[in-house]
């Protein structure tokens, strides 16, 4: 990052929004399958490791991955898919294309982005969604602090394509060569951005990526202080 940043893109899911693992583990519980929305929890980072590959990336699309992620999800928390498991995840595709499950809000994301538009920068959200994520985003009290949602539903285009981050950069006024790119998966976010002629920094909640040749953050609560006093 040589230039000055003056525009920060955002992923949304990983980023500033995660599943409500309450819910998932309501849904289980109705099918007869017993998990605590702490065990899944605990079992999202290294699920979203798991995915993070580039041949699975190139070879699908986000609803897959999506999908695939509860899957390993639940087998990191030590369920056995079953049809039970099925069941309870059909219950909850439900729910998200309504109103989108990715509905918990950690702490730290609200004063992250409190602190960054204070301190001037354009926030701009780049997300692979389901058509849902600027009502999510409204609903949650974040997008007042947004200058700007993309979704890639509504754009029909959807990272790592460098299509998606340009067609950003033009709405939003940016320039790549100010703009960084904040996301969770390796094979979308920093790669798509690269693609465009961003920079990109890698959320890396479990500390997993510890090979990634990009800047790390654990969370976006550690973005302000990175941005300012970058390594």
């Amino acid at each position: 990052m040589k230039s000055k940043i003056e525009t920060i893109f955002l992923d949304a899911g990983g980023v500033l929004v995660w599943p409500n693992w309450t819910r998932v583990s309501a849904a289980l519980r109705e099918h007869g399958v017993f998990v605590d929305a702490a065990q899944l929890a605990a079992a999202d980072p290294p699920a979203r490791f798991s995915i993070d590959r580039s041949e699975f990336v190139a070879g699908s699309d986000d609803q897959r991955r999506g999908w695939e992620y509860f899957d390993l999800v639940l087998a990191h928390a030590g369920v056995t898919l079953s049809e039970r498991t099925t069941a309870a995840l059909g219950d909850l595709l439900r729910y998200h294309r309504e109103h989108n499950l990715w509905e918990n809000v950690p702490d730290f994301v609200m004063p992250a982005l409190q602190k960054l538009r204070a301190s001037g920068y354009r926030l701009v959200v780049v997300s692979n969604a389901n058509g849902t994520v600027h009502s999510l985003l409204d609903r949650l009290g974040l997008a007042p602090l947004l200058d700007a949602i993309f979704d890639s539903a509504v754009e029909k285009l959807e990272k790592p394509d460098p299509r998606f981050f340009r067609l950003a950069l033009e709405r939003a006024g940016a320039r790549p060569q100010t703009t960084v790119h904040v996301g969770d998966l390796y094979h979308v976010d920093v790669v798509g951005a690269r693609s465009a002629g961003l920079s990109a920094i890698l959320v890396d909640e479990g500390d997993l990526q510890r090979d990634a040749d990009c800047p790390r953050i654990r969370n976006v609560g550690e973005l302000p202080g990175f941005l300012a006093h970058p390594s």
